[in-house]
């Protein structure tokens, strides 16, 4: 999804409108790449440290110590994290800025330290991971956009970078959701592994209680860009209502009566799913800006 969504950006928002960009295909799929690498690292490097929890919560999908080795996943994570670093030091001096480079250690460590410790800190791991997603949608702007920045296209530049991080915030605020929706599936396991969750300190109950007033700011935002934006564009009305509105409405009714495992797995799915949806959007966008 992440490769994905980046794509979009470039190739749905970015090209159609003529806006001076940085880097070629090539170049492109290395910044793509770098992410991914990245990203993959930090799922393997979460999926060691959670063994001991993934064996209560999700036996069937234990993978390291199962399909591959402690050793095994540790080395894949190296190499990822090497190879991604790497690449990204690479394309910070391609596009001239060299701070970028920072970028990509950061995230590198944000994702070791956040399975090490940080999930295991109330509400600290579900923010840092939200907003290492959220900026896997910045970090396109940022190599995209502003190194080619000038006096003479800095309205229109700034512009298409502030939609970028509009979609940023859409999927901070819904994957915080999704993960808090998470740790309340995952309860089990992550008490009796001594983790501190916010289902942990306050109580499952609670807990969704929280996540259906967190669905209101995803909501009401959706329902405020379509007024202000696409009430002139009934086809983009018709797509925001039937695959963001709408499902936002019924994942916060299902939150009513979640009890099992699987009811709270089904509102993790549902909520990816939005993002999702929320994402392909970008398809759409130029009818948006034409209006």
């Amino acid at each position: 999804m992440i490769a994905f969504v980046q794509f979009l950006i470039k190739y749905a928002l970015l090209e159609p409108f003529g806006v001076t960009i940085t880097l070629n295909l090539f170049g492109f799929s290395l910044l793509v790449l770098t992410t991914v690498c990245l990203a993959a690292a930090g799922y393997i490097i979460n999926d060691i440290y959670d063994i001991e929890t993934d064996v209560i919560n999700k036996p069937e999908k234990v993978i390291v110590g199962k399909t591959i080795s402690e050793k095994t996943a540790n080395i894949l994570f190296i190499s990822l994290n090497v190879i991604g670093v790497a690449i990204g030091f690479y394309l910070s001096h391609l596009v001239g800025r060299s701070g970028f480079f920072t970028f990509f250690v950061i995230i590198s460590a944000l994702l070791y330290i956040y399975a090490s410790y940080l999930k295991q800190v109330l509400l600290i791991g579900n923010i840092v991971i939200s907003l290492l997603v959220s900026l896997s949608l910045i970090i396109v702007g940022l190599f995209e956009l502003l190194p080619v920045m000038t006096v003479q296209n800095q309205e229109t530049q700034i512009t298409f970078f502030k939609i970028i991080i509009d979609y940023a915030i859409f999927a901070f605020v819904l994957n915080f959701i999704r993960e808090i929706v998470k740790d309340i599936e995952d309860v089990d396991g992550d008490y009796k592994s001594g983790m501190n969750t916010l289902p942990i300190a306050i109580g499952r109950d609670r807990a969704t209680k929280i996540v259906f007033i967190l669905l209101l700011i995803p909501l009401f935002g959706v329902v405020y860009y379509v007024i202000t934006h696409l009430y002139k564009q009934l086809f983009l009305v018709g797509y925001f209502l039937l695959f963001v509105i709408a499902p936002l409405i019924y994942i916060m009714i299902k939150s009513f009566s979640a009890e099992s495992k699987k009811d709270y797995q089904v509102l993790s799915n549902l909520l990816k799913l939005v993002m999702f949806f929320g994402m392909l959007s970008l398809w759409l966008y130029k009818y948006i800006l034409l209006d």
